[in-house]
């Protein structure tokens, strides 16, 4: 128990589940291990300052999560919600298709998948209940299976971490994240309407195609923030960074100029939301440099490798050990603990066995987003929890079927690369 990386480990452990924060478990870990290693503890210190100075991308961060937060407070997801419900309300289950295809329009926005339960959750699950015509446990299970495409497709705040990590672009994650992120709205819109005809759910309300032309009309200036988000980054005009700067004063010029919704103290309060979310991120990345820091000195990728090496490893059987690992890891980590401790670990690995470093970020964060509706620490399954004054166990049953429907998306997400960087290669990718 003298092991000063035993140690360390042992107290992250030990008070991040005791309640304490991740991030600043492992700086208290980190510090430990200085410590008794005889190092200079301000090692910490600088290791932090230098990561979070020298990562221009990291100022995407708390710009997105303005710009989500932004975009909750106007109408813009009222708006997104009519013209969703236009466009596939009138089938079978047709709220649950709309609560999808809300996500996938809203994901290109948010890059967040709590903003995604947090904002269009709120409004679809209460159309959903209504009437009585969904389960509240149905509408919450199907509203946090749909949040995880939120950081899949562009923008992604998870993209951008992992890019942190692995010194990829972040625009070419962001191209490679858009099938899969369709892919996962697919499956996710048929198996909702396989249920929807085993429990005989009723026609929701049809729109009539007399008045899509004004449902569309009045979505347009919402529908454009991602085009001119993409357009932008891919057309060479501004970095993802810059990016999200855009995409923060679009929301904000759409809510108050032309949607007329925000109040100024709405707009203070989405500030101080917005700044306490960044917070929560920030620590998270500082504990994280910390702690690669003693990573690094344990030469713990390296010997990691050697271990694997020792059972030669195919590349099918290491993303297949992967892909349980961080199914099981997300039952009991956040997902930016995984992408930023776990992930790296993994990295020179996949980089012996030929793995595409872009193409298994994809993977990381879609098997990180898959942690967010794992019990016991599912953090969405939390959210629609409170939100519909649902029992746990209640959604995760009901959660199941959709969450079988993902894992088979992840599936050929990890072994059909191609699927993945046709888009990125389109765009200049060698990989």
């Amino acid at each position: 128990m003298t092991d000063p990386f035993l140690v360390s480990i042992l107290l992250i452990a030990f008070l991040a589940f005791g309640g304490l924060s991740m991030g600043l478990s492992m700086i208290c870990g980190s510090s430990v291990y200085l410590i008794m290693k005889g190092f200079d503890p301000s090692i910490a210190s600088e290791t932090l300052l230098q990561g979070l100075f020298n990562s221009y991308t990291l100022l995407a961060i708390p710009l997105f999560i303005l710009a989500a937060d932004i975009m909750n407070i106007g109408s813009l997801a009222d708006r997104l919600l009519q013209f969703s419900q236009a466009l596939v309300g009138r089938f079978k289950g047709g709220l649950g298709h709309v609560n999808v295809v809300s996500s996938l329009i809203f994901s290109g926005m948010s890059g967040s998948a709590v903003a995604d339960a947090v904002g269009m959750g709120k409004i679809i699950i209460n159309m959903m209940t209504k009437d009585g015509k969904y389960s509240a446990s149905y509408a919450a299970a199907i509203t946090a299976a749909s949040a995880t495409i939120g950081p899949i497709i562009p923008p992604s705040i998870p993209m951008v971490l992992y890019a942190l990590v692995s010194d990829q672009s972040v625009g070419y994650l962001f191209a490679a994240g858009m099938a899969p992120g369709l892919l996962m709205g697919v499956v996710l819109m048929v198996m909702n309407a396989v249920i929807a005809h085993r429990r005989n759910f009723s026609v929701d309300e049809v729109v009539s195609l007399r008045d899509m032309p004004g449902v569309t009309f009045r979505a347009i200036p919402a529908l454009l923030l991602p085009v001119i988000l993409l357009g932008g980054i891919y057309g060479g005009v501004m970095t993802p960074t810059e990016a999200a700067a855009v995409a923060a004063f679009y929301a904000l010029t759409i809510s108050v100029v032309v949607y007329r919704s925000v109040r100024l103290g709405q707009f203070y309060e989405t500030l101080l939301a917005s700044a306490r979310s960044t917070a929560t991120v920030g620590i998270l990345i500082a504990g994280a440099l910390t702690f690669q820091y003693v990573v690094t000195r344990e030469n713990v990728p390296d010997s990691l490798a050697a271990f694997l090496g020792q059972y030669e490893l195919s590349r099918v059987g290491f993303l297949l050990a992967i892909n349980a690992l961080f199914l099981v890891l997300g039952c009991i980590l956040e997902s930016g603990a995984i992408l930023l401790i776990i992930v790296p670990i993994f990295i020179p690995t996949a980089q012996s066995l030929g793995i595409d470093l872009v193409h298994f970020g994809v993977i990381c964060v879609v098997n990180a987003m898959l942690g967010l509706i794992t019990p016991p620490y599912g953090l969405l399954l939390f959210i629609v929890s409170t939100i519909t004054k649902q029992p746990l166990a209640r959604i995760v049953r009901d959660l199941l079927p959709f969450l079988f429907a993902l894992v088979v998306a992840l599936m050929i997400i990890t072994f059909v690369p191609d699927f993945v960087l046709w888009l990125p290669r389109m765009l200049g990718y060698k990989g």
